[in-house]
């Protein structure tokens, strides 16, 4: 729980940044009245105060104090560095700033100028950084003195828990000191290295029901696998609960990007944690205008080459003109693709004869010198012509223009686990493998560039594979 003193020390810090803004700001308002010759604050009130003005004064004062609570996270967190704070200071008192100006814009306030609202900024900004960094000082001097301190049990006897222990030894502003540790593992296999100046191993996990009755504890840190230890966890967590200790959890890296992007929602009354969810709802907007807006128009710039090639193909070889295919999109969801015919409408019944001229590893099937592909159909798939009519699928919402290639089910039936993560996204027309020598790379490397794609997306990283695509296709590089 939190302690009386914690409470009234956060009380006072938000209290603090609010007298200093308002004080400021009257401060600087006085000087500027003597300073142009129209008299102190106080003279202005007396003679011409009018009560409409009052009205943006006070929506500034409400949203000062909404922006503060919002932007820097008043809290008695220990963790939280001085960089952070300084940050988030900074962020505030420019929020305050800018509010400000709007006002005195909106109300012209024709004594607040735009010299005094940025003499507000940097005397605010400098004052408020400058009281965390004396803060942080007062605490470091208070804290190797030997008090304001809190008694940390860590969970945990592996790498990762000695880790801690040093990370926290080395950084006494923090005002912990460790208690011991509590092992998750036999004896035998826990670590043995001295760790002084505080204890070893005090117990193990069986027993920390007992070292938190006897034992002087203020926090626990978890340093345990969390997905190969959860119900040891949950337990730690409601003996903490119990006798109202803080637990801290530190997950290894994997573990750290599972739990970043869970959420905490309701259902009709219920909590909810969701795990996954898509957080970048705006890029995924801006995505979808995106790759609506550049097929639609690249369809209507690019219309007479698509007639001249369906004419071409339909006048050099028999058939129809679009090859449709059925193809798996985003989960596994089926749609098909469309392309210009390259191939010979017998294609897909001498694939099986052809087979052992494959020259793709893994599942997929290519042939450099395909004898299946007709005249025109060599000459779109060095050009990606044949690629053109996809635009069509990206206006639909099937595909992208930017995200991993579309394979056939029989190709993701032979699919590896960890390649089958390629499936979670729309499928698209050019990827990271279309710019990186398309089939001149192995098909592992194939799959580790569409996970790269994934696990790193953004808007930006779609921009520079779309430019990087156009040069690819005017050299045909890779393309066959």
């Amino acid at each position: 729980m939190i302690r009386l003193r914690h409470k009234l020390f956060i009380y006072a810090l938000r209290l603090f940044d609010q007298v200093l803004l308002v004080s400021v700001l009257l401060l600087g308002l006085d000087l500027t009245g003597r300073k142009n010759g129209t008299g102190s604050l106080s003279t202005l009130l007396q003679n011409y105060y009018e009560p409409s003005a009052s009205v943006g004064l006070l929506l500034v004062g409400i949203t000062w104090i909404w922006i503060f609570n919002t932007l820097v996270h008043y809290e008695t967190n220990r963790l939280k560095t001085l960089r952070s704070q300084i940050f988030d200071v900074a962020k505030a008192n420019s929020a305050a700033s800018f509010l400000l100006m709007v006002v005195a814009t909106v109300f012209s306030y024709r004594r607040i100028t735009n010299e005094l609202i940025l003499t507000f900024w940097v005397t605010t900004c400098g004052i408020g950084m400058l009281s965390r960094i004396i803060l942080s000082k007062v605490l470091m001097v208070v804290r190797r003195s030997g008090y304001n301190y809190r008694h940390l049990l860590i969970l945990g006897a592996n790498e990762q828990a000695r880790n801690m222990a040093k990370r926290i030894d080395a950084t006494p502003v923090l005002g912990y000191k460790i208690r011991g540790f509590v092992s998750d593992q036999p004896p035998d296999t826990a670590f043995n290295q001295d760790l002084s100046p505080h204890p070893q191993i005090i117990g193990q996990i069986k027993d920390l029901k007992n070292i938190l009755e006897n034992e002087p504890i203020d926090e626990i840190m978890i340093c345990v696998p969390f997905l190969e230890q959860f119900g040891t966890v949950t337990e730690v967590v409601r003996l903490a609960q119990e006798l109202g200790v803080v637990v801290r959890l530190f997950p290894d890296p994997d573990t750290a990007k599972i739990l970043s992007r869970s959420h905490i929602e309701q259902f009709e009354g219920d909590c909810v944690v969701t795990m996954f969810r898509e957080q970048l709802l705006l890029q995924l907007l801006g995505k979808r205008v995106m790759d609506f807006s550049v097929s639609f128009i690249l369809l209507l710039l690019l219309s007479p080459l698509m007639v001249a090639t369906a004419i071409w193909i339909k006048v050099t070889s028999p058939g129809p003109v679009f090859f449709v295919q059925p193809r798996v999109g985003m989960n596994k969801r089926s749609f098909k693709l469309l392309k210009f015919r390259s191939m010979f409408i017998d294609a897909e019944k001498r694939k099986a004869e052809l087979a052992h001229l494959n020259e793709m590893d893994g599942p997929v099937f290519k042939i450099k010198n395909d004898p299946r592909i007709t005249s025109v159909g060599r000459f779109i798939r060095k050009t990606s012509i044949d690629e053109l009519p996809q635009l069509l699928n990206v206006l639909i919402g099937h595909m992208s223009l930017v995200g991993p290639r579309p394979p056939l089910l029989s190709e993701v039936q032979r699919y590896e686990w960890l390649y089958r993560k390629r499936l979670s996204i729309k499928p698209g027309i050019t990827c990271i493998w279309q710019i990186s020598g398309r089939n001149e790379v192995t098909f592992k490397q194939w799959m580790e560039m569409d996970r790269y794609y994934i696990e790193n997306w953004s808007l930006w990283l779609d921009i520079q594979i779309l430019a990087k695509t156009l040069p690819v296709v005017l050299l045909r590089k890779g393309a066959s």
